[in-house]
């Protein structure tokens, strides 16, 4: 079984009501992020219907501070995706060990219909994960795989 970290949370101020994030169960990757706050073209609100191609920045009502080395990732959540068409637009959004603010979701309806979300809801999941330092280095060149330089599709559909 994997080390138990700590994962430091504060609320920002009108969040005291909302759950933290939490796992859904006792083998989840990922921790539940809930909708504090919707911002639809600069206006903030509780709930929104969002319409086909549109996008919202969704404020989960949490700071965090993560464990030194790990960088959290912000990713969909299936059943939103399944059900609804729902991504996340920047996916998976990548929050920076020494990033301090509120985390917030940029969600897009891919679906065909307008989504109504509100407040409380489950909108998207934190993965955390170890993410070293590298150190860079240029070089001539590089070792061959048996892969070599093929890229996208260079594998097949199998």
């Amino acid at each position: 079984m994997a080390p138990v970290l700590p994962l430091l949370v504060r609320r920002v101020d009108g969040a005291s009501d909302l759950p933290l994030p939490s796992y859904r169960t006792a083998a989840s990757a990922g921790l539940d992020l809930r909708a504090r706050a919707f911002v639809v073209e600069g206006v903030e609100a509780t709930r929104v219907a969002l319409p086909p191609g549109a996008r919202a920045l969704v404020k989960t009502g949490v700071a965090i501070a993560l464990p030194p080395g790990h960088v959290g990732l912000v990713c969909p959540r299936s059943g939103l995706a399944l059900a609804h068409g729902l991504g996340v637009v920047n996916g998976p959004g990548v929050l920076d060990e020494d990033f301090r603010g509120e985390v917030g979701v940029l969600l897009i309806n891919h679906g065909a219909a307008p989504v109504e979300l509100e407040r409380g809801e489950r909108i998207a999941q934190l993965v955390v994960v170890p993410a070293p330092r590298l150190d860079v280095r240029e070089v001539a060149s590089l070792d061959d795989t048996a892969r070599g330089d093929g890229g996208f599709g260079s594998t097949g559909r199998a």
